[in-house]
């Protein structure tokens, strides 16, 4: 009888690279989508609904397409990825660091939907407050907006943390399908659809990304749903 659940060193691979690289992703991206974040909700100006689309654009654009970018301003040959091959003698493409870096570009909208949602629900007036107190901008966004953000922060994080999961377009064109380097879980569950007789290994990769999803958006929908319920009883 098949052991659906008896995985290989290859898929344990894959599932621990993906959860290192979600975690990566979602970690570096949350202080951008922070700061960015905040600026969407505090700040008004006329071509405001140009940089939303900019920084929304990844949840539109195709992942191929997103990839391919970062391939042409990172590659070996890019604009960017050139200068640094030259000057310092580093890859990004190809390699761990890609995989991470595509998740953070295809995970940031969602992390800086969740931080601005978050800070738009907080009234302006307790920064105003602090102001009056003696602390300046810094000291009341780090005291007051903050801490009164958090359920934001961290579901932004979660959110950002699944996506992060299931990038797949994005992280094989950039970082490619190596084995133990850079074929996360997604990469892992397309090989093995392409192979015959693989069916029982992609079931196995199939049964952990659902899950992983799963915990991961249930666990942002109760956060949600916290701040909503702070903000009534405020």
């Amino acid at each position: 009888m098949t052991n659906y659940f008896e995985f290989t060193n290859t898929e344990w691979e894959a599932i621990t690279l993906s959860l290192q690289v979600a975690f990566w992703s979602a970690l570096l991206c949350l202080p951008f989508a922070i700061f960015t974040g905040w600026f969407l909700a505090r700040r008004k100006f006329k071509a405001k609904f140009l940089l939303e689309g900019f920084i929304n654009l990844p949840l539109v654009l195709p992942p191929v397409a997103t990839g391919f970018i970062l391939l042409l301003l990172l590659g070996r040959n890019g604009l960017i990825g050139q200068f640094l091959d030259e000057i310092f003698e580093i890859k990004i493409a190809f390699s761990y660091y890609a995989a991470v870096i595509a998740s953070m570009i295809v995970a940031f909208p969602l992390s800086v939907r969740s931080m601005r949602l978050s800070i738009e629900m907080i009234d302006p007036a307790y920064e105003e407050a602090a102001k009056t107190l003696g602390a300046n901008r810094w000291q009341s966004f780090f005291r007051i907006t903050l801490p009164l953000a958090l359920p934001g922060l961290i579901s932004g994080f979660i959110l950002a943390f699944a996506r992060s999961l299931g990038e797949f377009g994005a992280t094989i064109i950039f970082a490619g399908n190596i084995a133990g380097e850079t074929q996360t879980l997604p990469l892992a569950l397309y090989s093995a659809i392409q192979v015959p007789g693989q069916e029982t290994t992609a079931f196995r990769l199939l049964i952990i990304a659902v899950l992983f999803s799963f915990v991961a958006m249930a666990g942002s929908e109760l956060l949600v749903k916290k701040l909503h319920h702070r903000k009534h009883k405020a």
